[in-house]
């Protein structure tokens, strides 16, 4: 019902689609990091950052090769073109992601090392700090909602009720975003935890 009330109303529908685009930027961002973050097994996404050199611009690995995980401690990256296997090789050593890539000439094989446990701490502070700075985003995002339907209600567009009623929506949008990042957080910190 709170999600219908902002919506319907033509001098805050924009405001809050908006309000709602913006925050699920925020969160898809969140996903992403969250997915290229180490845990102890391989996983594809670990390459997500990686950039080569191809032919004089910078290309994301997965544009250029085919990236599986075959097993839970290896990584294998195969290009499309042959020519690039040093190229991917170089790129993925100096992604600074603690990865020691190996070309056996037709495919680079990355093994991925099984993470200690002051390295496992490490990334659990790394998912915190991560999750802080998209929790204070969308807070940001927030405050920007707000601003504009107190500008409304200045402009006399909408009445006290509408803006209160408006701001508390706002408010709910915002702590189901962040309580999704949590939930998200929650489960990437128990992967990084668990020892296999």
């Amino acid at each position: 019902m709170a999600q219908a009330s902002m919506a319907a109303n033509p001098a805050l529908k924009e405001t809050y689609v908006q309000l709602k685009t913006r925050m699920d930027k925020a969160v898809e961002d969140f996903r992403r990091e969250m997915a290229a973050t180490r845990t102890g097994r391989a996983n594809v996404h670990m390459l997500d950052t990686v950039s080569v050199d191809y032919y004089g611009s910078q290309m994301p690995l997965n544009q250029i090769a085919q990236i599986h995980a075959p097993e839970p401690q290896m990584i294998t990256v195969q290009p499309f073109d042959p020519s690039q296997l040093g190229a991917i090789e170089k790129a993925i050593r100096s992604a600074d992601l603690g990865l020691n890539p190996m070309n056996d000439g037709k495919l680079v094989r990355v093994p991925v090392p099984a993470l200690t446990e002051e390295r496992r701490k490490e990334m659990v502070k790394h998912l915190h700090r991560i999750l802080e700075e998209h929790r204070t985003a969308v807070r940001n995002i927030r405050r920007d909602g707000n601003d504009a339907i107190k500008k409304t209600v200045k402009d006399k567009k909408i009445t006290e009720d509408d803006e209160k009623r408006a701001l508390d929506e706002i408010q709910k949008l915002t702590d189901d975003e962040i309580k999704k990042m949590e939930e998200m957080s929650k489960g990437k910190e128990k992967e990084v935890l668990e020892f296999k």
